[in-house]
């Protein structure tokens, strides 16, 4: 059970339901919105209605005048996000995704207030690509940083901003090992700003957010974009390149073995084309 505030201590955000009724949840807590997958069974993959309540919630928090700052998370304490639903992907057949297959804030949905992502585990694929497009990331200790797209034979061109956010060798490491960095890694590579024990993430990111949501509206604002400016022009292009880098690869026979090999439970054979 969790230890209740003292004093001026922030309220503690009440955990999400644990079950799979609403993929996505949104609640209020003082000034700050809480947005949490709730697909813990699934390690809370990114499915069709995963990615829709996450647009849907972005957009309440956008026409939300009472929620200032956006906390995003993920139900139970094994993943803050797994990445695409892979089984889904191999149904479906998906080759290139569409530019608004899931949310990027500043690419293809606008956010003018702030957004910690507060990551309770698992932090894979498009999990990584939502931890890398919130302003803000708070890790619980043991939460796990990956971009496994080259396991499974998908594209990332999403990543294109990653060597704007981390030194470019860290970036090419991630991308084309696929493995898993802890917290403490992504903390001192710069791509996580806090690293706080799993017990305490929810209480520190609500804290946090407070902090920021107790600022001057306007001037928080201002900051965010600031930040932005140096990435705007440059990275408008660098996805589009991105784009063309990685349309072959998502329109490969093995593009579409990695997920069918994942639902089959069985290990992919690439044939490089």
């Amino acid at each position: 059970m969790a230890a209740q505030p003292r004093g001026d201590d922030p309220p503690i955000p009440p955990e999400p339901p644990a079950g799979g009724h609403q993929e996505v949840t949104y609640e209020l807590v003082g000034p700050v919105a809480w947005l949490t997958i709730n697909r813990p069974e699934a390690r809370n993959a990114l499915s069709a209605k995963v990615r829709a309540g996450l647009f849907d919630g972005l957009r309440r928090f956008n026409d939300d005048d009472e929620a200032l700052v956006l906390v995003l998370t993920g139900a139970g304490d094994k993943a803050f996000c797994a990445g695409g639903d892979l089984k889904e992907m191999a149904a479906e057949g998906l080759t290139v995704p569409p530019p608004d297959f899931v949310p990027q804030p500043g690419r293809n949905i606008e956010v003018a207030k702030p957004v910690i992502a507060a990551v309770n585990g698992a932090a894979y694929a498009g999990g990584f690509l939502l931890a890398q497009s919130c302003d803000l990331c708070l890790a619980a200790d043991t939460a796990l940083f990956a971009i496994t797209e080259v396991k499974v034979g998908r594209g990332a061109p999403w990543a294109a901003p990653l060597p704007w956010l981390i030194p470019p060798r860290i970036a090419m490491q991630l991308l084309l090992t696929g493995d898993p960095i802890s917290a403490e890694r992504a903390c001192q590579v710069g791509l996580v700003n806090e690293v706080v024990p799993a017990a305490e993430l929810r209480t520190r990111a609500q804290a946090v957010a407070e902090r920021i949501a107790a600022n001057a509206p306007l001037s928080v604002r201002a900051a965010k974009r600031t930040v932005g400016l140096i990435a705007e022009q440059p990275l408008s292009q660098a996805f589009e390149s991105a784009e063309r880098i990685w349309e072959p690869v998502y329109r490969s026979a093995d593009a579409q073995e990695g997920p069918a090999s994942f639902r089959d439970k069985r290990a992919p054979v690439w044939t490089g084309r």
